[in-house]
């Protein structure tokens, strides 16, 4: 899942992953779209899920905001926007955590479009899941929900 909707294009130039003060953060439309996204989740069967996030702050709030319990703030699905040299390490490491056959059940992970894209090759909108599946050792796409769908 994309974070939900923060304004601006990337993080400033001073950003800190460790200072929310310092980056994008979600605008209370955002605050709002994660709820409502995780309100519509239980409504259509999901009642529990591990949750994993990006460390940065607009990540980490629409996980939470989702309302699934604990986050697990996850390195691997951090942004490489401004870090390229980082792609295919990052992109690995969260091909590794899905292909994880010990974890069951439903999984969300909130990240950044640039991961969504190495993952999937998709694009997509604040608040956009992109469903997937393991296979073969790649990851199949399943479906793509905005935050109108319902």
């Amino acid at each position: 899942m994309r974070h939900a909707s923060a304004p601006g294009f990337s993080d400033p130039p001073d950003f800190s992953v460790d200072d929310c003060s310092t980056q994008r953060n979600l605008s209370e439309a955002g605050r709002t779209e994660a709820r409502t996204i995780g309100a519509s989740m239980r409504a259509h069967g999901i009642d529990s899920a591990t949750v994993r996030s990006s460390q940065w702050c607009r990540c980490l709030d629409t996980a939470r905001l989702l309302g699934f319990g604990p986050v697990v703030p996850t390195p691997a699905l951090n942004s490489f926007f401004e870090q390229r040299d980082r792609a295919d390490t990052q992109t690995r490491a969260a091909r590794a955590l899905l292909a994880d056959t010990a974890v069951s059940g439903a999984r969300i992970w909130v990240t950044h479009q640039i991961n969504i894209s190495a993952l999937t090759g998709l694009t997509t909108r604040p608040g956009e899941i992109v469903v997937v599946a393991p296979r073969n050792g790649d990851i199949e796409v399943l479906g793509r929900l905005t935050p109108l769908d319902d």
